[in-house]
């Protein structure tokens, strides 16, 4: 039986992942998300033909023995993604985030099935101007409970692949980009877009303007997903999946081309710093991956996409 588990089903990367599903290519697509963030719309038009089932859990108390039963694949998604956010709720992050994760882990184990785990390139903190998979700990300085979080369950994952035999992949994604039915917008891209086509200023740390930086486009993020999959690519080690390595300039720059007036306001954070860097890709590349997103159109699709909605509000009012 093919069976693939997605946690966090019905989140801004999911939600595009399970639109994107054929039929045929499961005997079971198991939804599993906590409905947290109350992304009903992400169930909404799934493709026809398609063995979807939808289960309301959460990963940290879920029976995920019974849930797992028989699972070839999960991809785990399920997470709290909010670096900026993650001081305010740091118990949370690490429960959800480190804790969730191990035992998704851990019922993978029992069920024999494959994991895809999401980490980001978040932990990463270095002076370097390039940085890769294989670099050294020190350039590995998580700037946010988030990261830290992330580089813990990591770090498990790999002693429970080595005394355990467990069968994953950690995908470090860059900062997802992009339009979905369970979109957000508090990251970089889509939160600059979102600010700009609604004519408030877009708000950029202050020392962040020129720091380069690496970002995701969601189409790339669904189709690593799949490649892996389609590539039985478990093979316990960690990739970088990274579109672009641009500035908040060359985004904001991008942007103007759509919304002309847009405003820039200075804001601090918490999480400011002297960091940039470049995220290299060459050891998911040389598996025979592509990336074919684009930032400017990730931009434009996503402004369509926002400019659509204001309009149908007016005239609905």
């Amino acid at each position: 039986m093919r069976k693939l588990v997605i946690t966090g089903a019905l989140g801004h990367i999911g939600s595009r992942l399970i639109h994107n599903l054929r039929p045929s290519e499961f005997d079971e697509v198991l939804m599993v998300d906590d409905l947290s963030t109350q992304r009903y719309s992400s169930l909404f038009r799934l493709p026809d033909g398609v063995p979807y089932r939808f289960v309301e859990a959460d990963i940290t108390s879920a029976d995920l023995g019974a849930l797992f039963r028989e699972a070839s694949v999960v991809i785990h998604l399920a997470a709290i993604a909010n670096a900026a956010g993650s001081f305010d709720i740091q118990e949370q992050v690490e429960q959800v985030n480190y804790e969730g994760a191990v035992r998704v882990a851990h019922a993978c184990i029992a069920a024999s099935a494959k994991m895809i785990f999401l980490s980001t390139t978040s932990i990463y903190g270095t002076q370097e101007e390039t940085v890769d998979e294989d670099c050294s700990p020190e350039q590995l300085k998580p700037q946010s409970p988030y990261a830290k979080s992330k580089m813990r369950a990591e770090q498990e994952l790999q002693a429970l692949g080595d005394k355990r035999g467990l069968r994953y992949v950690t995908c470090r994604f860059g900062t997802i980009y992009g339009t979905s039915p369970g979109m957000r917008f508090h990251t970089a891209v889509n939160k600059f877009v979102w600010q700009a086509s609604v004519g408030q200023p877009i708000t950029v740390w202050r020392t962040a303007l020129h720091q380069k930086r690496p970002y995701l486009e969601l189409g790339d993020a669904v189709r690593a997903l799949r490649f892996i999959i389609a590539n039985d690519r478990f093979d316990n080690r960690i990739y970088n999946v990274v579109t672009d390595n641009v500035t908040v300039n060359d985004i904001v720059q991008t942007i103007r081309e759509f919304v002309p007036d847009l405003r820039i306001e200075f804001v601090d954070s918490r999480i400011m710093n002297q960091l940039s860097y470049t995220v290299l890709v060459d050891k998911f590349r040389s598996l025979g991956f592509g990336f074919e997103g684009e930032l400017r159109e990730g931009i434009r699709e996503t402004v369509m996409l926002l400019r659509g909605a204001r309009a149908a509000a007016r005239s609905a009012a």
